[in-house]
């Protein structure tokens, strides 16, 4: 195995969005703020609720968001079902009944509302008397109220669509969408879609579904989120899950996006529950309310699509109110609705306790910061590596790794670096000078091509297969492995020969990712051979799970009937019949579980002064040293990572500058914890000097600039300004400086006690008393010349 030394490939508020163009490159030197009301991020707000002479209060009804208004459509009120038309105008947080012409629907509830156009399109629902069962029935109709006209109309529609309630639809590709829900006796699991482009023409079309297709299910919701449509839990009888399915409009393929890699201690999906909302906002999935196991949880879960990691959001307190109490969340609830507007969410109604309806409305406020891309960007890096077999006495894996990422991550490994590395210095001693002179210019690496630098450090790792050793090095660079193909043996073998490696490397994290991924994968169609497998690796924990599954009262006569089973070692059918016959006692263990460290959390370390030793590269600040890591910042920067390949300065040092202006020191390393490890917090003078890093040094996208402008715009403090105000005069940020002049003179009582008024420039001295001179008025000024 062969490692490169260096690189060869307070409270948030919401940032307004910063466009993002490496070109431009004369504007960089400028910054532009503008300073107005914001809103706090991940902040629940109550808004008025309906009034009744408005609108009764209602659930299971539907609400839609058009322009900046939402329109809530039917329901209940507990004693009738409604066919009511309401309209709440966000700008005016004012609620009235909306303008209609025409037939409406029936009074209905559980139906199913979207936005196509300028149209709202009402498909479905229960029709009929509360009370009575007899003549409460389903409903198939489709109808479309046009929000310019206010009317009202039905579309008469060809197809045998079955009539449904509680379903799940959605608008994708200029067609309505509709899945699963209840017909009266059975809950479905069937699709449906129709064009909404031509009444004329529209038709139901059933939809051929493959992959994993959700359980026949109802009072679930779906939302649309990069070109793929999610449904989560929902009540499906016996069967109900917290699964949560991804459907592909193209292929028409469903999936089970698997939580088995949400290692124990990092936040789990939410409980399964029914009658919840979910709606998609940037890449995020948000959750919210439902019954989940006879309980109204109020807590608000997020699922980042990209990452496929769930968390609950810990919402803001008023930013004039830091009362914890003074959260105004809403309480739990069931069978309200949700809508997004911009970059907030509506919730509207519900279900409360004691079988409440409610007409409150709350507004969620997101946040939209471009996604951390550390994980990816460290993934890149080890794809972009090189495999090499050649042959010696016999066939050998030759793998081209970093040795910063490898020795920040495993501490195995990182020993047997030290080793070799002492073995090449001792090697280089011992060769005559002829052989150092031959050597000192280029070598060539592995690939036979010519590199500049020290020769590539070899590593021979005797403990390790290929295979395994790859999905091993893949977690060391991204923190994930592939998840294993439903139905192949071979991918869950492979992950028990990883588990093995990380057992022998010590790689807690990797270890719990396994476990939790081979148990998840075990079924009755690969228990005997992952059992097998794990007798003979001596993994005891995966062993004793796929013992337990065999025995299972479901399971040992479908087993036990298999091919395999006849062909399983005498010593395992043994412990499998006796296991059958006589279960061990279970045992609790109270041990806290060992989850390793993450790859966040080694890359902070390793800046720390836990990668010290591995440094090879300079960078020059105003003068002033500091070791970093090659392979680091050409994972993180396409500015290092072109001058690394290309125009490498001899002597390994780099000036480090962001166009023409130098950062501070505190500044500079605010941005090393931004490419080490992806932190984004620093002081708001930092900000100033780094707003312009994304564009120079060229990161996979802004997220660093949309935190520095957050940061400047909501975080110019009294006690700060004096910092900024200098920050802001050495960037030429005069727009920023102005502000600071602007707050300096309004406070200047509080600020004339700094301590660091002393210490500015005779420049920036003269910028402050110009600014009083302009701020004081002339009767202030007759006013001082009395006191004098």
């Amino acid at each position: 195995m062969s490692w490169f030394p260096g690189a060869m490939s307070c409270k948030s508020k919401v940032a307004p969005s910063v466009d993002f163009d490496h070109s431009c490159s004369d504007s960089v030197e400028y910054l532009t703020l503008n300073f107005g009301p914001f809103e706090t991020v991940h902040r629940w707000r109550r808004l008025p609720p309906c009034d009744e002479f408005v609108g009764a209060r209602r659930s299971k009804h539907t609400v839609v968001a058009y322009r900046d208004a939402i329109y809530v459509f039917g329901g209940d009120n507990g004693k009738n079902m409604l066919n009511d038309l309401l309209r709440f105008d966000v700008k005016d947080c004012s609620w009235c009944r909306a303008f209609t012409t025409g037939t409406p629907p029936a009074p209905r509830y559980h139906h199913s509302a979207v936005v196509y156009g300028s149209s709202m399109f009402v498909f479905g629902g229960y029709t009929g008397d509360i009370y009575s069962n007899s003549n409460l029935k389903n409903k198939n109709d489709l109808f479309e109220y046009k929000f310019a006209t206010g009317q009202w109309a039905e579309w008469k529609v060809e197809g045998r669509l079955v009539a449904r309630s509680a379903h799940g639809a959605t608008v994708y590709n200029d067609k309505l969408w509709i899945f699963a829900g209840y017909d009266g006796n059975a809950r479905l699991n069937d699709m449906w879609t129709i064009s909404l482009q031509d009444r004329e023409q529209a038709n139901w079309e059933e939809i051929e579904q493959s992959g994993e297709i959700p359980p026949s299910c109802c009072n679930f919701p779906v939302a649309v989120c990069q070109d793929k449509m999610f449904v989560f839990s929902g009540q499906s009888g016996a069967k109900i899950t917290n699964n949560l399915f991804q459907f592909e409009f193209k292929g028409h393929i469903w999936t089970r996006i698997p939580t088995e890699h949400l290692l124990r201690g990092s936040p789990p999906p939410p409980q399964r529950r029914y009658g919840h909302t979910m709606v998609a906002f940037d890449r995020h999935l948000y959750v919210f309310g439902g019954a989940a196991d006879n309980t109204l949880p109020n807590e608000l879960h997020c699922y980042d699509v990209d990452s496929q990691t769930w968390e609950v959001i810990q919402a803001s307190t008023d930013s004039e109110n830091c009362d914890v109490d003074f959260l105004q969340m809403p309480s739990g609830r069931l069978f309200h609705a949700a809508a997004v507007i911009h970059d907030a969410m509506y919730i509207f109604g519900g279900t409360v306790d004691n079988n409440v309806r409610s007409g409150e409305m709350y507004r969620f406020q997101f946040s939209c910061y471009p996604k951390c891309t550390l994980h990816e960007d460290y993934g890149k890096l080890w794809e972009n590596r090189q495999f090499v077999l050649k042959k010696k006495r016999s066939l050998i894996h030759t793998v081209l790794g970093h040795i910063a990422i490898v020795t920040a991550r495993c501490k195995w490994l990182r020993k047997k670096i030290l080793q070799a590395r002492d073995r090449q210095k001792q090697s280089k001693l011992e060769c005559n000078e002829e052989s150092e002179d031959s050597g000192s210019g280029s070598q060539k690496d592995s690939s036979g091509r010519s590199s500049r630098g020290p020769p590539l450090l070899e590593v021979s790792i005797r403990e390790a297969d290929a295979q395994p050793f790859e999905v091993l090095m893949q977690f060391l660079y991204t923190d994930k492995i592939q998840y294993p193909r439903r139905g192949h043996v071979q991918d869950v073998l492979l992950i028990m020969d990883v588990y093995k490696l990380a057992l022998s490397f010590k790689l807690s994290r990797l270890e719990q990712l396994c476990v939790q991924y081979i148990e998840a994968s075990v079924d009755l169609q690969n228990v005997l051979s992952v059992c097998e497998n794990a007798n003979k690796l001596q993994l005891d924990q995966l062993k004793e799970h796929c013992l337990n599954f065999v025995v299972k009262e479901s399971h040992f006569n479908q087993v036990i009937m298999t091919k395999e089973f006849e062909h399983l070692s005498t010593p395992l059918i043994v412990e499998i019949v006796r296991r059958k016959q006589q279960p061990p006692p279970r045992v609790y263990s109270d041990l806290p579980v060992d989850i390793g460290t993450s790859l966040v959390q080694d890359m902070k370390a390793c800046l720390e002064g836990a990668g010290h030793e591995f440094c090879d590269i300079i960078l020059l600040l105003d003068g002033h040293p500091r070791p970093a890591h090659k392979a680091i910042l050409a994972a993180r920067s396409s500015y290092f990572e072109a001058m690394f390949r290309s125009f490498m300065p001899e002597d390994g040092q780099v000036n480090i500058s962001i166009g023409e202006m130098v950062p501070s020191t505190q500044a500079f390393e605010s941005m090393l914890r931004y490419i080490y490890y992806g932190d984004v917090n620093m002081p708001p003078e930092d900000s100033l000097y780094l707003f312009a890093a994304p564009y120079y040094y060229g990161f996979s996208n802004n997220r660093l600039q949309a935190y520095c402008k957050q940061n400047l715009e909501m975080n110019v403090t009294v006690e700060n300004v004096l910092q900024i105000l200098e920050a802001a005069d050495k960037t030429q940020a005069l727009d920023m400086k102005k502000h600071c002049l602007h707050i300096i003179v309004h406070q200047f009582t509080k600020v004339s006690k700094l301590p660091n008024l002393r210490s500015l420039s005779q420049p920036l001295l003269l910028d402050i008393i110009d600014s009083l001179a302009s701020h004081i008025s002339d009767k202030q000024c007759t006013e001082m010349s009395s006191d004098i």
